[in-house]
């Protein structure tokens, strides 16, 4: 080899390892911002007062965005220079993130549904009767006339989840280049061996972009989200309350800044490289490139193998010309339409329990939203990240066909399916709640009637049903606010007010106890922290055992492709999974969720706001059991899936034989090699089917 073949070698080398860690970032960078995105959900439902079911409208606006474009990029993107087309996304993303973050500037300052901040002195300690001082809230209670309410709605900006809306809508625009022109570039000009590996490379440092942006979402959660501008002490919640809000708006200017960061290397890399391993000499490059696709030319149907690569059309109209029969040609494909299926309904279930799961964790385990969070990152995603690096690892260490990789993503997929079915049946008893979870008496009874939160107790205290102040009582149970609780004294200030003599309390206590209550919800039972951690040992196992069937289900995807309609392909599959499997399941998961809720909070301007209590029960057998169906389905379908590959292989490998058979008999065996021909011509057929 020369030197400057040699040199051309090592800059063609370092330039594909560019692209390679310029893509592992970008991807740390918009798995970072999405994971984000995902932990705040909760903060941004509390802070515009909107229920789970418009929360899943903002959510889906990512796949919004991404169905506006997504098909012309993904195959007019691969005629044009691919590097630059995701630094271009990149910036997009990058704008998208500060736009969301836009509205805390614009938005006054967080005022939370409270009954005792307006009966407590600041400085005293002692106030006025809790009980007695609630005559006024029932004529706050009611509707004010809609030219009020219009005015409050405009000076609170309740309305200004729009931009939180818009803004996500481009982070799914920006984002639509970087999966199919990132993967087909990489696929392009890599060896085939390298494929998987490299793949699972960018995953894994993808998946750690999750990691930090969960963990992000945890430390910022706790944080309140007026931090600098409000007094801390006299805020009379902790980031353990359903009112909290933590300061979901700095997130997004860090994940804006990272994704900014993140486009510069791709506006220096070429249009083109030289296919891996090519450089030595013309005739190894056309060995190599041949041996590159056998097995994908060998799976494909003859149908598609007739349709070899010509010479690419230079104008716009002609491009636009072969798009509809290349969509054709595609979807004739029928293992490639199968995949799209499956991947759509397993995706279904997987955006529906990632948006709300920790909503499950708060209310079936009584853990806060910051360590909901926080555990997701901690634990989830790094077995999620050992999975997909492990499924490389076997495809790559066991040199795996298509045939293998179908085989591992199946047993992968039963195997967290089984998992999950345990998880259904781990679980924690409701929160003990006066009027909503149990009777004032203690026995348990789940009451959708807010009515119940009256009782002889505390009807002389004329309290309303609307607010949502909670305070612990002594006797371990939860009320819904302090004059419901029939307290009569308060002392303390902030946080650290205490309650006394509250007659409801004495219900369920010998005369002569304490009968004080403290702010905030009372903690779960001891044996419930046992069952968290039979639970989330099961989630993690489950995540990775699924994540190790993620890689090879990619590499059946992309060998099931002809080569000039692989960046066209994973357009495609981006599109139709990220329409159909992204928008509506958080919307319908959650309108689903908002049924079972027992408690509404107000609105600042009167209404219903976000749900402060939900019926655990309810809830786990709704979500648990839809996400069950769900992944009940996608592993039915993968089965069918295998089994349609399987099929495929052998009668493919019949053909191959029945041509060598020709070529060495010479007509010896005409009529037995005319028979398995036509039988070989009757699979083509059911193959592009």
């Amino acid at each position: 080899m020369s030197v400057e073949s040699k040199k051309t070698s090592e800059a063609c080398c370092s330039k594909l390892k560019l692209f390679l860690a310029s893509m592992a970032f970008v991807y740390f960078a918009k798995a970072f911002c999405g994971a984000y995105m995902k932990s705040s959900i909760t903060q941004i439902e509390r802070r515009f007062d909107i229920p789970s079911s418009l929360i899943g409208v903002i959510d889906g606006s990512f796949e919004m965005g991404n169905l506006l474009v997504i098909a012309f990029v993904s195959y007019f993107g691969a005629k044009l220079h691919r590097p630059r087309l995701i630094g271009i996304g990149c910036l997009i993303m990058s704008a998208g993130s500060f736009l969301i973050a836009l509205p805390h500037f614009f938005q006054g300052l967080y005022k939370y549904e409270t009954s005792v901040s307006h009966s407590t002195g600041v400085n005293s300690t002692e106030s006025i009767l809790p009980c007695m001082s609630n005559h006024s809230m029932i004529d706050a209670d009611e509707t004010p006339d809609l030219a009020s309410r219009t005015a409050c709605e405009k000076a609170a900006g309740s309305s200004m989840w729009i931009y939180v809306f818009l803004g996500n809508m481009l982070r799914g625009i920006g984002e639509t280049p970087i999966m199919p022109l990132g993967v087909s570039y990489l696929d392009d000009f890599s060896r085939e061996e390298n494929t998987p590996f490299y793949l699972a490379c960018i995953h894994t440092v993808g998946i750690l972009g999750p990691m930090f942006g969960f963990m992000l979402g945890s430390f910022l959660a706790k944080i309140y989200v007026d931090i600098g501008s409000v007094d801390l002490d006299s805020v009379t919640i902790n980031h353990k309350d359903s009112r909290w809000v933590g300061a979901w708006w700095l997130g997004f200017i860090v994940t804006g800044t990272v994704i900014l960061l993140s486009s510069i290397p791709f506006w220096f890399l070429p249009k083109s490289l030289p296919k891996q391993g090519q450089e030595q000499s013309q005739a190894q490059s056309k060995g190599t490139e041949l041996a590159t696709v056998a097995e994908q030319e060998n799976f494909l149907p003859e149908e598609n193998q007739d349709h070899e690569e010509k010479e690419k059309p230079v104008t716009f109209q002609e491009l636009a010309k072969d798009f509809i029969p290349s969509l054709k040609r595609l979807f004739r494909n029928s293992i490639f339409s199968l995949m799209i299926l499956t991947y759509l309904v397993a995706v279904n279930g997987f955006i529906g329990m990632i948006t709300f799961k920790p909503k499950y964790l708060e209310q079936i385990y009584g853990q806060s939203a910051s360590k909901a969070i926080f555990l997701i990152g901690i634990l989830n995603l790094p077995a999620v990240a050992l999975g997909i690096i492990t499924g490389g690892f076997v495809l790559k260490r066991f040199k795996l066909g298509i045939i293998g990789a179908a085989r591992v993503s199946v047993a992968a997929s039963f195997g967290s399916f089984c998992l999950f079915c345990v998880q259904v049946f781990v679980h924690c008893e409701n929160a003990e709640v006066a009027g909503l979870t149990v009777s004032y008496q203690g026995v348990p009874e789940v009451s959708y009637n807010q009515q119940t939160l009256l009782s002889q107790c505390n009807m002389g205290c004329s309290c309303s049903m609307k607010h949502w102040d909670p305070v612990c009582a002594y006797n371990g149970m939860t009320y819904a606010s302090p004059c419901l609780a029939g307290c009569q004294t308060s002392s303390g200030i902030g946080k650290e007010m205490v309650f006394h003599n509250c007659s409801c309390v004495g219900e369920m206590m010998s005369p002569g106890m304490n009968m004080s209550a403290v702010l905030g919800q009372c903690t779960r039972k001891s044996d419930c922290d046992r069952i968290f951690k039979i639970y989330m040992a099961l989630s993690v196992l489950g995540s990775f055992i699924s994540a190790c069937g993620g890689t090879p289900g990619y590499i059946v995807l992309l060998r099931s492709i002809q080569q000039d309609l692989k960046s066209l392909a994973l357009g495609m599959q981006t599109l139709i999974v990220r329409t159909l499997g992204g928008i509506p399941p958080p919307i319908y998961f959650g309108a689903l969720i908002d049924r079972t809720c027992l408690k509404w909070g107000t609105k600042q301007c009167g209404g219903r706001g976000a749900c402060r209590l939900y019926d655990a029960t309810a809830f786990r057998i709704t979500f648990m059991g839809l996400i069950t169906g769900l992944y009940f389905l996608s592993n039915t379908l993968w089965g069918c899936l295998y089994l349609k590959i399987v099929k495929r292989q052998k009668k493919l490998a019949l053909r191959n034989q029945a041509k060598e058979n020709g070529l060495e008999g010479n007509g010896v065996n005409g009529h037995a090699n005319i028979n398995i021909a036509k039988s070989t011509e009757d699979t083509d057929k059911e193959s592009t089917i």
